[in-house]
């Protein structure tokens, strides 16, 4: 039974980047003895609280299992306090859906070689696309004076070439991943740190 001298933890949330996702909380102060904290979850499609593979852990976060890393499901999570035979009532997450819900990180620039013309980029993914993923790089770029305007090119390969540049000149970009999910809706990363690189001279 819920004890209303055991605080249930507070700040609860689901903390997710690029699909790899964490149930967080605060830790809940006691005078004495050490808090344990006990997380279960539920899906969309079956109204029964599992183990989460954290049951009186003193840790203050729990990664997802494996059975219930699917993008697309609706997962919903609760956690308690737990002090000898006391217990804190249940904490409960709002529903989440990683495809609706995760944080993208930026890719991954791997190399850059200059020609005089182009810039010849090599990205990663910022997470392990499945199969059937479709993922567009959204790439700005700038000549690096102060009066340079912006120009914006959509590539969806990890391999791609900002053309028609002038020899010589410094050219900054940053790209950023959009993911589309099944509903049409899009997932936008977050932009990369921008780094400059000279064209060659001819």
């Amino acid at each position: 039974e819920a004890s209303p001298h055991l605080p249930a933890p507070k700040d609860v949330e689901i903390y997710s980047y690029n699909f790899q996702s964490f149930l967080r909380w605060s830790p809940v102060p006691v005078e004495n003895g050490s808090v344990l904290y006990t997380a279960h979850y539920k899906t969309g499609f079956y109204d029964e609280w599992s183990e989460m593979g954290c049951a009186q852990t003193p840790r203050t976060q729990c990664g997802f299992p494996p059975e219930i890393r699917r993008r697309r499901w609706t997962v919903l999570l609760r956690v308690r306090a737990e002090l000898g035979p006391l217990t804190s009532a249940w904490v409960h997450t709002p529903p989440f859906v990683a495809e609706r819900n995760t944080t993208l990180g930026p890719p991954k620039v791997n190399s850059v070689s200059a020609s005089p013309d182009s810039l010849l980029v090599s990205i990663s993914p910022p997470f392990t696309p499945e199969a059937g993923d479709v993922l567009q790089y959204q790439v700005s770029y700038w000549e690096n004076t102060t009066s340079a305007t912006e120009k914006k090119l959509s590539e969806s390969k990890t391999l791609f070439q900002i053309g028609n540049l002038k020899e010589s000149t410094l050219y900054c970009f940053s790209i950023q991943v959009q993911l589309k999910i099944y509903s049409g809706h899009v997932l936008q990363g977050q932009q990369s740190a921008s780094e400059c690189h000279r064209t060659a001279l001819s």
